[in-house]
C-alpha cells in the first residue's frame, strides 16, 4: 500500500513509525513532515488544508490510504474532498468534525444524547457571559468555542479571572476561535483520555492514556498542548471505560448518525472521573498529542490494520491485541513555552540514541538546517518508551531525555506521578 499521512508533529511521527512497522506499507509520504519523520519516510510540501490539492497529490502518487493527523484539515473538509474522489480516508467529515471544532455543538449533541457532562452556558456577548459567571461563582471553566490548538481553555479560580478570560477571548486572544464562548461548571475528579475507532456504525475502543497539560511539575502553571503522557490510565478501569462507552460515546455516535452526519475516524473522549463515574470534558476528532505517541508505541504494526479497517468500514471484524505493558512519553519543549520561545536552536546527541520497539525519540517541532536538527516549535521532541511497568517505561523515557544535548530545552521530571 502507498500511504499518505497529513501533518508534521509528534503525533504524525508516531503514526508514521507505527505504519512503517507493518509490511503492508510499501511507501509512506508525510506532508509536511519534520526532521525526524524525514529519516523514515518521504516528506512532501503540500497545503494540507486544501482538499483539492490533497486529492490531486494523492492521485499523482497512487495513494491507497490517507491518514489525517491534525484537526485543521478535518475542520476544513479535506476528508470530504478525498472521499468524494474515491479515496479511503481515516478522519471524519467536516460536519462530524464539529464535535471538536465547536464546543457548543458538542454540548448540544450531549444534551440530545443524554450523555453526562458539565453544566454550561453558551455566549456571543461578553456582558452576558460575565453575568453568568457572577451568578455561578468560581472556580469555573471558560472555553473559546472554536479551534484554538489546545490552548483555548482557562480554568478560572476566581470570578475576576473568569471575567478577564472572557475579555481576552472576545478581544481576539484566540482569533476567530473566541468569537463565541462556552462557560462550564468546574468538574472535580481525575481526567483521562479514552480512544476509540468509529466507522459510522461500529465503535472499537483502542486504549486509554493520561496526559499532563500544565507546564510545571506537580501539574502547576499555565496549560500547554501537553507536556507528557502515559498509557494505560489506571483511573480508566475496564468498568469505567465500559460506562463511558455505553453512557457517553455510543449515544453520541447514534445521535450523530441520526442527524445524517455519521462519524468515521478516531474519537478521543476526554473524561473526568470521580467515584467511578465518567463525565465528558470534551471530544477531539483526532489522536491526542502526546497521547498518540504512547498508544502507537503500545500498538505497533497493528495500528495500520486497525486504521485501514476503520477507513474501509470493516471495524466489526477488527480487534485490538494489547500486550500487558506500559508506555510513557516526555515532551522536551523550548525554554519559555507556552509563552514566547526561541526557534532555530541546535539539538545535539540525537544520532547517539538507541531506538527500537521499546525506545523512540519522536520529533514534534524540528527541521533540518545545514545538516543539523534545529528546534522549530514550542514542543520539540517526545522521548517515548515502553516497559513491563510504568516505572520501567519512565526510566527508559528519561534516559532518552538525558541523551539529548539541548541546553535551550526543558522537560517536566514528574510525568506519570499520579500513577507512580
Amino acid at each position: 500500500m502507498n500511504i499518505l499521512i497529513l501533518g508534521g508533529g509528534g503525533r504524525e511521527h508516531a503514526l508514521a513509525w507505527a505504519v512503517m512497522q507493518n509490511p503492508k506499507c510499501d511507501k509512506l509520504i508525510v506532508a509536511p513532515g519534520n526532521a525526524g519523520i524525514a529519516q523514515i519516510a518521504e516528506c512532501a510540501s503540500l497545503d494540507i488544508e486544501d482538499g483539492g490539492a490533497v486529492v490531486e497529490f494523492s492521485g499523482e502518487n497512487a495513494i491507497d490510504l490517507i491518514i489525517i493527523g491534525p484537526e485543521a484539515p478535518l475542520a476544513a473538509g479535506v476528508a470530504d474532498a478525498l472521499r468524494d474522489a474515491g479515496f479511503p480516508v481515516f478522519g471524519p467529515s467536516k460536519a462530524a468534525a464539529e464535535l471538536e471544532a465547536s464546543k457548543s455543538f458538542t454540548k448540544e449533541i450531549c444534551d440530545a444524547a443524554k450523555a453526562p457532562t458539565a453544566a454550561y452556558g453558551h455566549f456571543t456577548d461578553a456582558e452576558a457571559a460575565k453575568a453568568y459567571v457572577r451568578d455561578q461563582g468560581a472556580p469555573i471553566v471558560v472555553k473559546a468555542d472554536g479551534l484554538a490548538a489546545g490552548k483555548g481553555v482557562i480554568i478560572a479560580e476566581t470570578v475576576e479571572a473568569a471575567e478577564a478570560a472572557i475579555d481576552d477571548m472576545f478581544g481576539g486572544a484566540f482569533g476567530g476561535a473566541g468569537a463565541e464562548v462556552v462557560i462550564e461548571e468546574f468538574m472535580t475528579g481525575e481526567e483521562a483520555s479514552f480512544f476509540l475507532l468509529v466507522d459510522g456504525e461500529d465503535v472499537l475502543p483502542i486504549g486509554t492514556a493520561q496526559d499532563h497539560k500544565r507546564v510545571g511539575e506537580g501539574d502547576t502553571g499555565p496549560n500547554t498542548g501537553g507536556m507528557g503522557a502515559y498509557s494505560p490510565a489506571p483511573v480508566l478501569s475496564d468498568a469505567v471505560a465500559g460506562k463511558a462507552l455505553e453512557e457517553i460515546v455510543k449515544p453520541t455516535m447514534r445521535e450523530m448518525a441520526r442527524r445524517g452526519t455519521p462519524y468515521s475516524g478516531v474519537l478521543y473522549a476526554g473524561l473526568m472521573i470521580e467515584d467511578g463515574q465518567p463525565r465528558l470534558v470534551e471530544y477531539n476528532v483526532r489522536f491526542g498529542d502526546p497521547e498518540c505517541q504512547v498508544l502507537m508505541m503500545r500498538l505497533g504494526a497493528q495500528a495500520l490494520d486497525l486504521i485501514h479497517a476503520c477507513a474501509e468500514g470493516r471495524l466489526a471484524e477488527a480487534q485490538v491485541n494489547w500486550a500487558d505493558d506500559h508506555a510513557m512519553t516526555v515532551v522536551l519543549a523550548a525554554e519559555g513555552y507556552p509563552g514566547s520561545y526561541q526557534k532555530g536552536t541546535v539539538i545535539g546527541g540525537l544520532g547517539r540514541l538507541t531506538e527500537d520497539s521499546f525506545h523512540q525519540m519522536f520529533h514534534a517541532g524540528t527541521s533540518e538546517t545545514d545538516g543539523k536538527v534545529v528546534a522549530s516549535g514550542g514542543r520539540v521532541l517526545n522521548a517515548t518508551a515502553r516497559g513491563a511497568t510504568l516505572a520501567e517505561a519512565a526510566e527508559r523515557a528519561y534516559a532518552l531525555v538525558d541523551g539529548v544535548d539541548w541546553p535551550e530545552g526543558f522537560c517536566r521530571r514528574d510525568i506519570g506521578w499520579r500513577a507512580l
